[in-house]
């Protein structure tokens, strides 16, 4: 096993300030790519897309649970299969408690081929609360690119899919496949993916902290049992 080289304390920290200074430089580089992120255009939805959960039907807007974002995960589980992936059964393991999420306004949901009554028993067997949804039988997957056709065939891919909601009109921002959600699960990961961002003050582009008509978003971080809802 090639393990790391063994050094003195003083050696280490000067090693590890040099190293912080990448990191920093990382940081910030990641942050003027969010801000990118945040300015690409998005593109109204006008498919009338009907998905499958715990309350019945439920159309896209419906996934929204009223809020004005929307991330979903692509979770991979085709109609034939007995059980999701595994893979996608990690993320969603990683995902933490959705209240502080949705204090900034955003809901999160997985979505799955699988007929609903096959998601139901594997959900409850994983232990999971998140809002998990079926488009069985619908383009939601195809459109989206996380159900391709190959050589006559279907593939199945995992992916994120970010949702902004203006009023009644829903718009596509953002989405992300396979590779792209290496290092997501945490609530910053995923709202850094949304075009309102974590609402802080210090983000471009600037006004999107106030979208919402409410405090930036770090002010509004409670104990997950002291907010609202």
């Amino acid at each position: 096993m090639a393990l790391p080289e063994i050094a003195s304390r003083e050696e280490w920290r000067a090693a590890r300030a040099e190293l912080l200074v990448r990191e920093k430089a990382a940081t910030r580089a990641r942050d003027a790519l969010n801000a990118e992120r945040r300015r690409l255009p998005m593109v109204e939805i006008e498919e009338e897309y009907l998905f499958e959960g715990g309350d019945g039907k439920a159309t896209l807007l419906d996934l929204f649970e009223g809020r004005h974002q929307l991330v979903v995960h692509h979770f991979m589980f085709a109609p034939e299969w007995d059980a999701g992936c595994r893979s996608c059964s990690a993320f969603l393991d990683q995902i933490g408690h959705l209240a502080h999420l949705k204090a900034r306004g955003t809901t999160f949901a997985a979505v799955s081929r699988a007929p609903y009554p096959k998601i139901l028993p594997f959900k409850a067997r994983m232990g999971w609360t998140v809002p998990w949804y079926s488009s069985y039988g619908g383009r939601f997957n195809r459109d989206f690119e996380v159900t391709l056709e190959t050589g006559g065939e279907q593939t199945e891919r995992p992916g994120i899919s970010c949702f902004l909601r203006d009023g009644d009109r829903v718009f596509h921002t953002y989405s992300t496949y396979e590779r792209g959600l290496d290092g997501l699960g945490s609530t910053t990961s995923l709202l850094d993916l949304t075009a309102l961002g974590r609402q802080e003050e210090w983000e471009e582009p600037a006004g999107r902290a106030s979208a919402l008509g409410a405090p930036a978003g770090s002010v509004r971080i409670r104990y997950h049992d002291e907010y609202d809802f």
